[in-house]
């Protein structure tokens, strides 16, 4: 199984290895040059130089091509970067989830396979896994592992509830990831179990952690700050401090994928932060989103006019561009506006809180001003 990959990545080409964050930029030369390699020839001296460089535990030195390095075929599609939420089921039932109803449903396992054969061969380097509870799908295991056999750098986004289990970590100790990135709903258990609705969550998060950070996983947490957990924001900093994990705060709740409103009530008014200017975006022209029927969206947001990758198959990303351009527009009330040039949220994401009767000030200026 390889150790390394050498990939083309958007306009550049890279070396990256599972596991790890870092990296190195291939010059194109060096690139083709590996791609006219006989697999089982010596591993050329500049190569095992920018491993031991960048990846000082490994040493590829005279050793076969082959033997540690997978070289990924360059793509005429362009895209670098894919999500893919491969259920929506959940073992928790989370009052702030986006997703909405949890439904347990998908495509049979051929198709799974089939779309993550699209996504590598439209160029996808690095996958985000996601859900519902991504762990919990029954064709997780060979999905994740398929995927990173076909060279790509996967990051899997869990509530890490089921991290402990052994079947999870044996796959990841074979099979490193990108990124385990867990999700944080508080820092006691009254507090998680009340957000995620399970009791006996905060345990499952608990065991999970402690089975995560020794087995020296990846690890990034995203803490979720809500009104019933706004009160152990620095709690949960201190938490992730101590482990020594990077952490992200998120206190800006949405509305379900389905345009309702009824998840905003989670949101805490006393942590609500103004979102950074939205300076635009690639999605549906070097990234897209799959969710769990093998329909294509130019993210997780925008997910009007969705491609079926299964039916149409790589060609029916042709149509990605254009449909992104389309739902950027702006549009209804926001069309004519004069100060939209300095909106802190898309257009598919303005619409979404639209339809949900959001407060004006979520996600507008004006109701910023107003207020």
């Amino acid at each position: 199984m390889h150790s390394v990959i050498a990939s083309p990545f958007l306009e550049q080409h890279v070396l990256v290895r599972p596991g790890s964050r870092g990296g190195a930029l291939l010059p194109v030369e060096r690139y083709e040059e590996l791609r006219a390699l006989d697999l089982a020839a010596p591993t050329p001296p500049w190569l095992a130089n920018a491993v031991q460089e960048h990846w000082d535990d490994l040493d590829v030195t005279g050793r076969p091509v082959g033997d540690f390095l997978l070289i990924r075929q360059p793509s005429e599609w362009g895209y670098g970067k894919a999500s893919w939420e491969v259920n929506l089921g959940c073992n928790y039932k989370c009052k702030h989830c986006y997703l909405g109803l949890k439904v347990n449903s998908g495509m049979p396992w051929e198709d799974k396979r089939r779309c993550l054969d699209i996504m590598a061969e439209a160029g996808v380097l690095f996958l985000q896994v996601t859900g519902g509870e991504p762990t919990i799908d029954k064709d997780f295991l060979r999905a994740y592992r398929y995927a990173w056999e076909l060279g790509m750098m996967i990051t899997v986004s869990t509530n890490g509830s089921l991290l402990w289990r052994q079947n999870l970590l044996d796959l990841f100790a074979e099979c490193p990831p990108y990124r385990v990135t867990v999700s944080m709903y508080g820092a006691a258990k009254r507090s998680y179990d009340e957000l995620t609705q399970r009791e006996g969550a905060w345990d499952q998060f608990v065991q999970g952690m402690n089975a995560a950070r020794h087995a020296r996983l990846p690890l990034r947490m995203s803490i979720v700050v809500t009104e019933d957990n706004g009160h152990e924001e620095q709690g949960m900093v201190a938490l992730c401090e101590s482990w020594g994990v990077e952490y992200e705060v998120f206190t800006n709740m949405t509305p379900t994928i389905y345009g309702g409103g009824e998840v905003l009530t989670a949101q805490s008014k006393e942590h609500l932060r103004l979102r950074k200017t939205f300076t635009g975006c690639n999605a549906g022209h070097t990234f897209f989103h799959m969710d769990p029927h093998g329909l294509v969206s130019i993210c997780k947001i925008g997910r009007d006019d969705q491609i079926s990758l299964p039916h149409e198959g790589i060609q029916g990303l042709a149509r990605l561009g254009e449909i992104a351009d389309r739902l950027m527009l702006r549009t209804g009330g926001c069309s004519g506006c004069s100060i939209a040039g300095t909106c802190r949220v898309c257009r598919p994401l303005a619409k979404h809180y639209q339809e949900a009767k959001a407060p004006l000030a979520a996600y507008c200026q004006h109701g910023e001003k107003a207020g």
